[in-house]
């Protein structure tokens, strides 16, 4: 009787125990399917996290920055940001889950940022992702940061496939081809300074404070006259920007000013460098979208904040009949809900990232495109 009841008991615990893995199955195939990413954004100075379902719902998105910190350098210290990623990061991921009202067990898989950006910032992500997404045994994602620019834009409505990015920050300056989601071909470049970098060294020469941009925009809207400046536009076929010839011509003003014992109108040269830098990338954008049939022009990136900009490439846009897309303020600058919007891409794809993945401080846009590895090597 005895070893009868050893069997029966040990048949129920079998019977239990093919019940709870029947269960836990179906729970993994049910957080798959929802697409629920922890994505972690700290290529430069903000240490960001976010939990986003299926690449459009926003369910937290939390940033640190370390503008105050930067702010009496006059630029970003890399040494410096990556310590402070490593002091806050812990609490912004836990923060995002917490307000998300998620658990680790809940999500689909752990994005973050591989690159470009400053290795050491980048470094502290993708130990900080690869660290979750073992211990909860969940896929990982290495994300390309200019992708989740122009993602940002999928947070705010849905994308019109091809579309023309137009991806302005402090370190990129580009006009991006998306012929279809996730694919990506770089039409037009910066030849030397990013339109963000050219900001902050206008504002530096103007003495305004850093970050420069929303400083020159402030003023330039305010101004009530224009020192006009000259236009870089290149070759008359290329899609290319160059801003360094601009920044010297505000500085050419300045020391001629200087030497003849005048003071410059600061709004003045601002407005007049802003309204140099709008007319040549709103130009180059409208011309790009039409000469690639794009059926949406996008802005990206933390220029996109600019109102100037903004209001200039809208009006553009009205007068071309070319749909614009504008993300709002919150995903303009690194945030990492764009990250994630990004990475629901590759997990759509069923595309992960190994966990010997490496911070890529110069990755390639082309090449992180959806399909990329699987695609053949041009001859």
């Amino acid at each position: 009787m005895s070893v009868g009841g050893a069997s029966s008991a040990g048949r129920h615990r079998g019977n239990q125990g093919m019940t709870r893995r029947c269960a836990n199955r179906q729970k993994d195939e049910a957080r798959v399917k929802k697409g629920l990413i922890l994505a972690i954004e700290t290529s430069c100075d903000e240490t960001a996290a976010a939990v986003v379902r299926d690449g459009t719902e926003v369910l937290s998105n939390v940033v640190s920055s370390q503008m105050d910190i930067h702010e009496r350098f006059g630029g970003v210290v890399p040494e410096v940001a990556s310590r402070k990623h490593v002091e806050t990061i812990t609490r912004i991921v836990e923060e995002a889950l917490e307000r998300a009202n998620v658990r680790l067990g809940d999500l689909s898989a752990v994005a973050v940022t591989q690159g470009p950006g400053l290795v050491g910032s980048l470094l502290v992500g993708v130990v900080a992702a690869k660290a979750l997404a073992l211990s909860a045994r969940l896929p990982l994602i290495g994300v390309h940061h200019i992708a989740g620019h122009i993602y940002a834009n999928r947070l705010a409505g849905p994308l019109a496939y091809p579309l023309m990015a137009l991806v302005v920050s402090g370190g990129h300056t580009e006009l991006v081809l998306v012929e279809r989601p996730g694919v990506f071909r770089v039409v037009g470049n910066t030849r030397d300074d990013a339109v963000g970098e050219a900001y902050d060294k206008v504002a530096r020469a103007l003495g305004l404070p850093y970050p420069g941009g929303p400083h020159v925009d402030r003023l330039a809207a305010e101004a009530d006259g224009e020192i006009v400046l000259p236009r870089a536009w290149l070759e008359h076929d290329t899609f290319d920007f160059s801003f360094s010839g601009l920044k010297s011509a505000v500085l050419h003003v300045l020391n001629q000013a200087a030497m003849r014992g005048e003071t410059v109108e600061t709004a003045h040269l601002a407005r007049g460098f802003q309204e140099s830098v709008i007319d040549v990338l709103v130009t180059k954008a409208i011309r790009a979208a039409r000469e690639f049939d794009a059926r949406q022009l996008i802005l990206a990136g933390g220029v996109a904040a600019n109102r100037g900009l903004r209001a200039a490439l809208a009006k553009a846009c009205e007068e071309a009949g070319i749909p614009l897309s504008i993300p709002p303020f919150d995903y303009c600058t690194d945030n990492a809900a764009m990250i994630a919007a990004a990475a629901f891409l590759k997990w759509d794809a069923g595309e992960f990232t190994p966990l010997s993945m490496k911070a890529e401080p110069l990755m390639s846009l082309e090449d992180w495109s959806v399909g990329a590895a699987s695609r053949p090597a041009s001859p």
